[in-house]
């Protein structure tokens, strides 16, 4: 393989994590090759062979259990139910009020503002001040816009 297509197999495969990465914390159903499926919050997986741990789990026949482990050999299919709000658009919107200061940092699902402002999904959570007050504004219009 030449450096370019090393180079490709590599974006791919940190894309591939980043995606992964990204549904932790999230609602997922888990089919399983057995037939079988789970439903729960992903939060933690194996990035060697994805294996997962879900919590708050609840299976087809509507049994809940705390916490389960889940083999990756056993695993067909992940989907996500909840994936929640999506921060680009919030970046977006930040951008408008703040130009050319917003950087969405997707693998850490982070929004920087004037690189000392920090949003999540769940607001400002780190910096002060009235550029901080505004931000959360702008977070709060979008969380009710997104239905949050």
């Amino acid at each position: 393989m030449n450096g370019e297509g090393q180079s490709l197999a590599a974006i791919a495969s940190k894309r591939f994590s980043d995606e992964f990465s990204s549904l932790l914390d999230k609602l997922v159903r888990v089919n399983l090759i057995n037939g079988g499926s789970l439903e729960g919050r992903l939060s933690a997986y194996n990035p060697t062979d994805y294996s997962l741990w879900l919590s708050d789990v609840r299976d087809v026949s509507g049994k809940l259990l705390p916490k389960i482990f889940i083999s990756g050999r056993s695993i067909m299919s992940i989907e996500v139910i909840e994936a929640g709000p999506r921060l680009e658009k919030l970046a977006e919107k930040l951008n408008k009020v703040f130009p050319n200061m917003v950087r969405y940092i997707r693998e850490a699902d982070v929004i920087l503002v004037m690189d000392r402002i920090r949003v999540t999904r769940d607001g400002v959570v780190e910096g002060s001040g009235p550029a901080a007050e505004r931000v959360q504004k702008v977070y709060e219009e979008w969380l009710t816009e997104e239905g949050g």
